[in-house]
């Protein structure tokens, strides 16, 4: 600690604060006393000071001290931040440089880490998001597995089965019960009688009976093992099917989606398909429906045929169109006037080379798999007028139009307003 002795034997010593003889100022005398000087040693020979003044000078080193601790320790600070503020600054600089020489190579390692930095969060915050709305919090060993079916229920009558309405693609045993027929399960799955007979090998005159399992398909139809050296082709023929219904089946899948190239012992489904006779026949005949001739006509306000040939498919869920075949490749026309708003290949894939027509009243028609393209987007056409050539293009196994209408934003059936 500094102090503040005034030695009353030496007064003409001159004094500071810190007890050291205090420096003559320029122009000053060397025995003038300094103004500083007078004034404390009249202070301290006074006897009647007040109290306060004794113990404010009494802790004046204290105060001097604090104040130059502070003054340090703030400098000292101030170098601290700013050599950090430096060391930041070279990094950084570092981290653009090596950044900016890969040229985004990095990008998606910083991406996919993020993006599994999230889930991470995401898993480990759940359970206390769940614990805030504990009226909505699921047990996942309580939800129900997906299956076809969807409840059971015992009547009076017994047991009875629902079955989901939602398209299958797979193959579904069915445990026939009491009072079933082969026409009752048929209907109940919207399959053809044939169909159930085909793929269970059973006799028109056999009779099921309860208990007996039985294999439906998801269409109307037959299945078949795909052996070495057979293509969609030659399966179509083999079943008089359309290749384009195989190709078009939604479930079934190739190995190359280009050449539709089939893997050896999968299970196709053959949409149409009809068994070839192995002994009594017991396979209705066939009749294939032919569209009459599209030429001139007359307008009147109703869709007319947009070709000729013969419809090698029809409509369903998962062929939202008709399809009709004719080796000649015929001109494609117009079922109705309207404004055409695409014309050409747009997404070099699925439909081909495309027409489509919106007629102005909530109907639009579209012409798929053509060759050529008479007309362009935004053209006005009249009922009738040819708009392209018969064609294969995009996802097709030979010459054919796949002829769409779509009623305010559905689907429909063509042959339900073609005249």
């Amino acid at each position: 600690m500094i102090n503040f002795p005034f030695r009353k034997k030496n007064p003409n010593l001159p004094l500071n604060g810190l007890n050291k003889p205090q420096a003559l100022r320029v122009g000053d005398s060397p025995g003038r006393r300094q103004p500083e000087y007078e004034f404390m040693q009249n202070f301290w020979s006074n006897k009647k000071r007040p109290l306060f003044t004794k113990v404010l000078f009494s802790k004046a080193p204290l105060i001097i001290e604090l104040k130059e601790f502070f003054k340090e320790f703030f400098s000292y600070l101030g170098v601290i931040l700013h050599l950090s503020f430096i060391r930041f600054e070279t990094s950084k600089n570092i981290f653009v440089t090596v950044l900016y020489r890969q040229r985004g190579k990095n990008a998606k390692r910083f991406v996919h880490s993020g993006m599994a930095g999230l889930a991470f969060v995401g898993v480990m915050i759940a359970p206390v998001i769940a614990q805030e709305f504990p009226g909505t919090r699921v047990d996942p060993w309580e939800i129900e597995t997906a299956s076809s079916v969807l409840s059971t229920s015992v009547e009076e009558g017994g047991i009875e089965t629902d079955f989901s309405d939602k398209p299958r693609g797979k193959i579904i045993e069915y445990s026939v019960s009491e009072g079933d027929t082969v026409s009752s399960i048929a209907q109940k799955f919207g399959v053809s009688t044939d169909t159930i007979l085909w793929q269970n090998d059973i006799d028109e005159k056999d009779r099921i009976k309860p208990g007996q399992t039985i294999e439906i398909l998801p269409v109307t139809g037959v299945s078949h093992k795909v052996a070495k050296g057979e293509t969609v082709f030659s399966i179509a023929k083999k079943y008089d099917a359309p290749e384009q219904a195989i190709v078009d089946f939604p479930y079934n899948t190739f190995v190359n989606d280009e050449t539709f190239e089939l893997a050896i012992g999968q299970i196709i489904i053959v949409p149409e398909g009809i068994k070839p006779v192995e002994r009594a026949p017991t396979a209705r005949p066939r009749i294939r429906q032919l569209t009459p001739d599209a030429g001139t006509v007359v307008a009147s306000g109703a869709f007319v045929w947009p070709t000729s040939g013969q419809i090698s498919q029809g409509f369903a869920w998962y062929h939202k169109g008709v399809d009709i075949a004719n080796r000649s490749a015929p001109d494609i026309l117009a079922a109705d006037s309207g404004t055409v708003v695409v014309a050409g290949w747009p997404d070099n894939y699925g439909y081909g080379n495309r027409v489509i027509i919106d007629h102005g009243n909530g109907y639009k028609t579209l012409y798929g798999h053509l060759s050529k393209i008479y007309v362009v987007s935004g053209q006005t056409v009249s009922r009738g007028s040819a708009i392209g050539k018969m064609g294969s293009t995009g996802r097709s196994t030979g010459n054919h139009l796949h002829f769409e209408v779509v009623k305010n934003g559905t689907y429909i059936s063509p042959l339900t307003v073609l005249r």
